[in-house]
This record gives structure tokens, sequence and C-alpha cells, in this order.
């Protein structure tokens, strides 16, 4: 009999759509609420997404998954709610960035990341009541660690391949599945994603750390034998498992790729990694293939940008291309009343860091030895926010003014990031000042707490004493003037947690939460950031 291998997963809703992916044991028909989907093929594995249109607006509908016409999804004995499908009103979306799977019990290593703070997040959603649970979920990158798996992973990767490079890395698309199973399958977390419509965008471990840095680091990596397959696998992996679900029905449908893949019939895995070279050669200036997904929730606007795969490394360096930033400037047109702008990356750093970056990217410019030495400390250092692509942090800084000074500005502009595993608020300030409120907000990391020597350094980083002389050193190596100002308002708060975003009430509040122990969350910041 067939089986549900992984999911379901709730992606994209709207107030009349929803869709549901799964991957199965074996191709089959996979029917919820009576919508019809076959599988489609990749390698040995089957996957679905399946569209349901024409649901009423406003309601909450539990559903089940059926494997041709078998009923495997909820489980019999599972302890959770029935998942739903709510097209209500989004007023309350959680967000976070960097998940590293849980280490199993009957591991060999001691799991040193930390409680799980989305795993906490679900059980106790669990026992609340529905009209208390997020309308939806974004997942700001590193969904999985391609490069750091858990010891689970590293001996199935020796059983499977024994000591061939890059070793304990995976490289096909059969090793990032794996990678997905292990993170996915918690039956915490196969419960939230199946009942909160979920949003994700990658960073550089769903792929390799540092991906895409810069022209050297992309050189590097093209000399390793087992580089073109590990790109073609990661960027194949992450459209199945993440991309395809970010989008709605009428996307999906004018998606020549997602047209041929599930009409095709037959293995589609060939097709899926020749798209992602493509993908991949977007850096080296050829047309580019977005990854960027906007989604309406009423009156907030989400934009999630790609700051990895489309980055312009050669010439002027840019975090987003033109063709990208243009889409966003055409996108973040518009009445709303809160813009939301969703990077991986942070825009507005701690002062240090981001003087710091600046500085190292007009190093890392200059010929010989300290172009050499500022590329070895870029990487070393993981310089690659946004005003390490100076040109971009400015652009993005005085599009988010036009936006904020227009006559139908929104009451917020909020920049949603993650990364930098320490979470913050921080609030921008013009020279010409916006009717908006702009904020950056940061959550990192919901399940992977570094060495507590970290706290220490990002601490330091807000530090004014060493902001302040970085800054001058900036202006004598010509560096520009920072287009805007912005203040800490709340962090720099450590720990593995989850931020809320509440639009209800006619405000908007931020809500930050840590796991201070296995299945306990506890509010550390609470923040109101403007109101109607």
């Amino acid at each position: 009999m067939v089986e549900l291998v992984l999911g379901p997963v709730l992606r994209h809703v709207d107030a009349t759509s929803a869709s549901v992916w799964v991957e199965t044991s074996q191709a089959c028909e996979v029917d919820i609420l009576g919508v019809r989907a076959r599988t489609f093929r990749v390698g040995e594995q089957h996957f679905a997404l399946v569209v349901i249109e024409g649901l009423k607006a406003d309601s909450s509908i539990p559903y089940a998954v059926a494997l041709d016409a078998n009923t495997v999804w909820p489980e019999p004995e599972s302890s959770f709610p029935p998942c739903r499908i709510r097209t209500r009103p989004v007023e309350k979306i959680v967000f976070g960035s960097c998940r590293a799977a849980k280490a199993t019990p009957d591991s060999k290593e001691p799991d040193t990341a930390g409680p799980d703070a989305l795993d906490a997040y679900a059980l106790r959603m669990r026992d609340l009541p529905e009209q208390h649970w997020p309308d939806a979920l974004l997942l700001l990158g590193d969904q999985v660690y391609a490069d750091e798996p858990t010891p689970r992973i590293r001996e199935w990767l020796a059983a499977r391949r024994g000591e061939a490079e890059p070793k304990n890395e995976v490289v096909s698309f059969r090793e990032y599945a794996e990678l997905y199973h292990e993170t996915w399958s918690d039956p915490e977390i196969r419960w939230l994603l199946s009942t909160v419509p979920t949003s994700m965008i990658f960073d550089d471990h769903d792929v390799r750390d540092d991906w895409n840095t810069s022209r050297t680091w992309r050189e590097q990596m093209a000399e390793q034998p087992w580089w073109p397959a590990r790109i073609r696998a990661g960027l194949a992996s992450y459209w199945v498992y993440q991309h395809i679900g970010n989008l709605g029905p009428k996307e999906l449908a004018n998606n020549e790729l997602y047209r041929a893949v599930t009409e095709a019939g037959t293995d589609v895995q060939e097709l899926l990694e020749n798209f992602a070279e493509q993908a991949d050669k977007e850096v080296d200036g050829r047309k580019p293939t977005s990854w960027s997904f906007r989604r309406d929730f009423g009156r907030t606007r989400l934009l999630v940008l790609d700051t990895r795969s489309g980055r312009i490394l050669d010439g002027q360096r840019l975090m987003i291309g033109a063709d990208e930033f243009d889409w966003l400037e055409a996108n973040a047109e518009g009445a709303v009343d809160n813009l939301l702008i969703g990077s991986s990356l942070p825009w507005l750093m701690p002062h240090a860091l981001s003087h710091f970056q600046s500085l190292n990217e007009r190093a890392a410019g200059l010929p010989g030895w300290r172009g050499w030495l500022g590329e070895k400390v870029r990487q070393a250092a993981d310089l690659e926010h946004w005003p390490a692509f100076r040109a971009s942090f400015e652009q993005l800084a005085h599009l988010i003014h036009r936006i904020g000074t227009a006559p139908d500005a929104p009451n917020t502009i909020c920049v949603l990031s993650g990364d930098v595993h320490h979470s913050y608020v921080a609030r921008a300030a013009y020279p010409s000042p916006t009717k908006s409120q702009v904020l950056q907000l940061v959550c990192s990391p919901v399940h992977n707490d570094p060495p507590k020597i970290f706290r220490t350094v990002f601490s330091l980083s807000w530090a004014r004493s060493i902001a302040v002389p970085l800054r001058r050193l900036a202006d004598r190596r010509g560096i520009s003037p920072d287009p805007i100002r912005w203040r800490k308002e709340s962090g720099p708060h450590f720990g593995n947690s989850i931020a809320t975003l509440d639009t209800s009430a006619g405000t908007t509040r931020f809500i930050l939460e840590t796991a201070r122990r296995p299945g306990e969350l506890v509010k550390v910041s609470e923040l109101g950031l403007a109101s109607s």
C-alpha cells in the first residue's frame, strides 16, 4: 500500500484556495477534500501539490489525506487536533530562521543546538483554542543544513557512499531529501506544518555555507569535482520541497516548469536539475530565475526576496539584480497598512558589523595582498549581508524612503530577517522623516544556538565605542555616509527563539519568545511598533 513519506504541509492559502504538499512512497493519486492530483516523480521519489479552489472565505475546514482512496492522515493515534485549512484574515504571522534538525534519542553525540523553539510553539499551540493559533508561518532560511548534518545523517551518508567527497555533506537529490525527511518528520513539526500556512525562502546552509558570498567563493567551488552535482541537486530539491508551495493557483498555472513537471508522466529529475543549473548562472549576468514571491494578507503585503541565488558578483556587487529590484519596487506599490519585506539576511545590522562589512567589501576589491586578505576575512567572518553589498544597502534604503513618504504610505515598513544567530528590533530614521514606521525585525535561530562566545561578539557589535571609530574609518576610505540612522529598540536576545508579528486590533506588535527548556517558551520582548 502507498505510504505518506512526508507531509502534509499546508502552503499557499488565501480566502478561497489552499495548496497542500505531500511526498509519497510510490506513484499514486492524492485526494484532499475531493480534489485529486497525480504525483510526479523525481528519481525514485514521488510528490504532489494538491491545489484546492472554491473554498469558503473566513472558514475553518478540517481535512484528511487519501492516497489511492486509502486515508493516511491524520494518523489514528495522534494526540494533536485535526489539521485544518483556515481561510480567515491573516493577522498573526510567526517567523524565524535557522532550524537544525533535532538529534535522535539514540544519537551518540549530544544535541548542542539547544531546545527547539518551533517544537515548543507547536506543543503550546496544540493545547490552545483554534482562535489563538497563528495565521501564517514564514521560515526565512536554513530549513536544512546541507553542510552540517546530524550524526544520524553522517552515518547514513557514510553507509551510502563511503569516504567519497565531500565527506559529511550531501550531494544528490536523494541525499537532500533525507535532510527534509529528518527535519520535518518530528510529530510536533509535522502537525504544525499541516495546519499553519507556511512560506519559505532559502539561505546559504540550504545549499552550502557562504553560498554566493563572492566571485572568489564561486571560483573555489567550481574547482571541486562534486560541486556541479551539488548545486543541481540543491536547487532542484529546493524547488520541490520549498519553492512551489510559495506560489498561488494562478502563478502555478502560468509556471511553465511546473506544468512540464506535473504533466510529464515520467521521471523529471534531469529536467529539474537542468533548470537548477541554469538558475545558478544568474550571478553571471544570465537571464534571472526569480525565487522571490509575494503574499497579500488583506491589508498586509509580504514580499520575500531571494538574497542568495540572485546576487550579482561581478562589477558592482549587488544583493539582488536589476530585474529583481524592479520586481520589488513594482510590488511594493499600492495602499496597504503594513509592508513586510522578507530577507533571510538583515538589512540593518549592529552598527559595528554594518560598518565593518562595508569596509571589508572595499578591501576585498583591492589588488594584491590586501584584496586577498579582505576576501579571507570576508569568508571566515561571513561578511555577506546587505552592508557588504553597499550599493544594494543604499538602494533599498532609498526605496523604503520613497514608499514611506508617499501619500498612501503604509503604517509600517518592516524588514523581517534571520541568519545572524541573535534577535533584535531596530528602528530607522531618515533625515527627511517618513510617514511609515521603518523597522528591522530579526529572529534567529529557531534551533541552532551557537557557542556562548558568539553572544559576547554580537553584544559588542552594538557598542557605540566600537561603531564610531569604524564609521570614521569608513569615511576616510571614501564609503558614502549612511542614508539612514537606526537604533536598537530591543535586544540583542540570545537563544532559540520564535517571533510573532501581530496586526490585530488596529496595532502592529512584535513579540519574541525564547525556548529556555524543551517544550517551554518564555516571552523576552513585546513592542508596539505602530497603530493605525
